[in-house]
């Protein structure tokens, strides 16, 4: 059984799921393609385990460790994100350099993957940027990629 609950942050919202020790989703309020009512609040061990890294995370810290994840998705998505996870805190690369290092012909289908990464900041898909740098496609919201972004830069933005 899937367990919820929402994590206050300093960017708003966020709720977390989780079932059977791992982390199953991680979205800002009202993010694309989140859910709009997480339904009813209740417990996994996972859960502790997400609000842990995230109040590391929000404190300017490099999380020291990973809880379980089981984000559900394609094969191709899950290659995706498992490359997101290696983008050092602090980082950016680019969708084309994702698209290349995973021997994909488009950038494109790469961010599409990127776009529906279901535990968003842990899987850090807001560590890719557009070819020129430029901020783009982030579910949570541009204005809160650009927030993470600085945090990680040591620019506490709140």
């Amino acid at each position: 059984m899937t367990a919820w609950t929402i994590y206050p942050s300093p960017l708003g919202q966020i709720f977390l799921s989780g079932a059977n020790g791992a982390l199953t989703g991680l979205w800002f309020r009202g993010q694309r393609h989140g859910p709009d009512v997480p339904g009813p609040v209740g417990s996994d061990p996972a859960l502790e385990l997400g609000m842990k890294w995230l109040d590391a995370y929000f404190s300017s810290q490099i999380p020291d460790f990973l809880p379980p994840l089981a984000p559900a998705g394609t094969p191709f998505q899950r290659r995706v994100w498992q490359a997101l996870l290696e983008i050092p805190y602090g980082a950016t690369v680019t969708y084309g350099h994702l698209a290349r290092d995973l021997s994909c012909a488009s950038a494109q289908a790469v961010g599409q993957a990127v776009g529906r990464n279901p535990i968003g900041l842990i899987i850090p898909c807001h560590r890719v940027v557009g070819a020129d740098g430029r901020l783009t496609g982030y579910a949570g919201g541009l204005d809160k990629k650009a927030a993470l972004l600085a945090l990680e830069k040591g620019e506490l933005p709140w």
